[in-house]
């Protein structure tokens, strides 16, 4: 069996989605600390001018873990970021197929960020037809190293392989999983291309753009089948 493991981010991008696919199981860890301006706050959507960041506002103090991190909700980003979303993803395809999960996210009152981006990473999976069951760590016994953290969770799920991202190698003391019986492959992934509004390619948008623009085909083409 295959294991994956990601901080839970906003909006995530499309490598995000073919490590859950790619996996048997996916484990979101948000146990871990809280990086400031990173991906776990915020993210990237096209627009008629390039791109643009969504940022969720943070309460944050150091050492957060972040499913401590709350929302500051005086600032009213859902707003910003539905407008923001309506006003560049309404002549796409398939935008108004999957108008109404997206537009119901931004009418909920959300208070921790972990939960917003639980909500995120549901909804994008579900719209891809990905069927991963994706667990919570909370109430595991987890080692504070960060690679023992992922052999214990290996171990927890009885896996046999840990699917790692590529940046993997620059952390992780593999001897660790050899000495669990545990293999570990990195996560190889090419970005696709695809039919996007407003002029040219643009990579590395959150995964709404691909949804948008190609609909019921998007599995296919995260995929690359």
């Amino acid at each position: 069996m295959i294991v994956a493991v990601h901080q839970p981010q906003y909006l995530p991008w499309l490598g995000y989605f073919e490590k859950i696919a790619r996996a048997d199981r996916f484990v979101l860890l948000d146990i871990v600390q809280y990086k400031k301006n990173e991906f776990q706050n915020r993210n990237k959507i096209k627009t008629s001018q390039g791109w643009q960041w969504l940022t969720v506002p943070a309460r944050y103090k150091f050492p957060m873990t972040i499913d401590e991190v709350t929302i500051n909700n005086d600032i009213n980003w859902r707003n910003k970021h539905w407008q923001a979303i309506l006003s560049n993803y309404a002549k796409p395809p398939y935008f108004k197929d999957y108008k109404t999960p997206i537009e119901n996210l931004f009418h909920t009152e959300w208070h921790r960020l972990s939960d917003v981006n639980r909500a995120t990473i549901d909804l994008i999976t579900t719209a891809f037809g990905i069927t991963t069951p994706i667990d919570d760590p909370s109430s595991w016994d987890l080692s504070d190293d960060p690679t023992g953290r992922l052999v214990d969770i290996c171990k927890h799920l009885n896996a046999d392989t840990y699917l790692a991202g590529a940046g993997g190698h620059d952390y992780m003391d593999l001897e660790q999983f050899d000495r669990a019986g545990i293999q570990v492959k990195f996560q190889s992934f090419t970005h696709p291309t695809y039919p996007q509004h407003f002029g040219d390619f643009e990579p590395y948008m959150s995964a709404i753009d691909l949804l948008f623009n190609a609909g019921p085909k998007s599995q296919d083409v995260l995929l690359n089948t």
